[in-house]
């Protein structure tokens, strides 16, 4: 595929009207490590706050300029595959300004295939698809080489499963998700309930210095992803050699997916900055990290 190296200047149309909107629109999900807003007016949240409908505001931006490359690619009988998240949430929504363009969609998950369903989109079964013409979705993390840390919703599987079925990945984020080596971000590990005990030792063994966290809901609970499995996630864990990392967890008995796309990475990165400017970086030229 040829894909442009270019970049551009989005305005959305229309804009958060207030604070107060924009800050009621932010919803993370219970299990995530970020911060909830809140509308305590200290200096220090308040500058907090900002700093989150900036980035939000960027989300918004690369979702345009992503549903401005599917307007430009998609055919009448292509199937979209669509992801899990925040940046893929702003996707779904200004995608259906062009409803009538897309023939039908694959969700990669029960969350995204509900938000879909609302707006008036065909949702299919990944079952009853032979071929995903283009997948979007956001990432936790994104390298030079177009490798991904993704799982933060808890989604990993089956956001592998559409990646790896779809001909051409986009992969939508803010800046700050861009990073030289993978592993900032915790790596998400999805694993049979019965088998924690035994990955987690396993891990713990096979790469020192990590810290291994079974993930949890809002109550305390053994989160449960859309297939009934837990998530362990791995701290303190850089990655210099994804490819090789990810081929190893997943051969752990018991993983379902390690959250590194790696053997099948992104063919495009559409990157917002906190200007506004939206770029397009390949493997190949990698024009974000510049």
């Amino acid at each position: 595929h040829s894909f442009p190296t270019r970049r551009s200047s989005l305005s959305l149309s229309p804009p958060s009207s207030s604070l107060s909107l924009s800050l009621s629109a932010f919803h993370p999900l219970p299990f995530s490590r970020r911060g909830v807003a809140t509308t305590s007016t200290t200096p220090h949240e308040v500058q907090t706050q900002l700093h989150r409908m900036n980035q939000d505001d960027q989300k918004r931006r690369v979702a345009q300029a992503a549903v401005d490359y599917v307007s430009e690619h998609i055919t009448p009988t292509m199937i979209l595959g669509i992801g899990t998240g925040s940046t893929a949430n702003h996707f779904i929504d200004i995608l259906s300004t062009i409803r009538e363009r897309v023939h039908a969609t694959v969700a990669s998950s029960n969350a995204s295939k509900e938000r879909l369903q609302l707006l008036g989109f065909t949702v299919l079964d990944m079952n009853e698809v032979e071929h995903i013409g283009i997948y979007v979705d956001g990432a936790d993390e994104a390298d030079p080489k177009l490798q991904l840390i993704k799982g933060g919703g808890g989604a990993l599987t089956r956001e592998k499963i559409v990646a790896n079925a779809s001909e051409t990945f986009v992969c939508i984020c803010d800046g700050t998700k861009l990073k030289e080596t993978l592993g900032e971000y915790p790596l998400p590990v999805e694993v049979i309930p019965m088998a924690v005990k035994s990955v987690s030792r396993k891990l713990q063994a096979m790469y020192a210095g990590i810290k291994v966290v079974l993930r949890v809901d809002e109550e305390g609970k053994p989160f449960v992803s859309d297939n009934g499995a837990h998530i362990v996630d791995l701290h303190n864990f850089l990655i210099p050699n994804p490819l090789q990392v990810e081929s190893e967890i997943n051969a752990i008995a018991g993983v379902v997916t390690v959250g590194l796309f790696a053997a099948r990475g992104a063919d495009l990165l559409l990157v917002a900055n906190s200007k506004g400017e939206v770029s397009t970086s390949t493997a190949a030229d990698p024009v974000a990290f510049q």
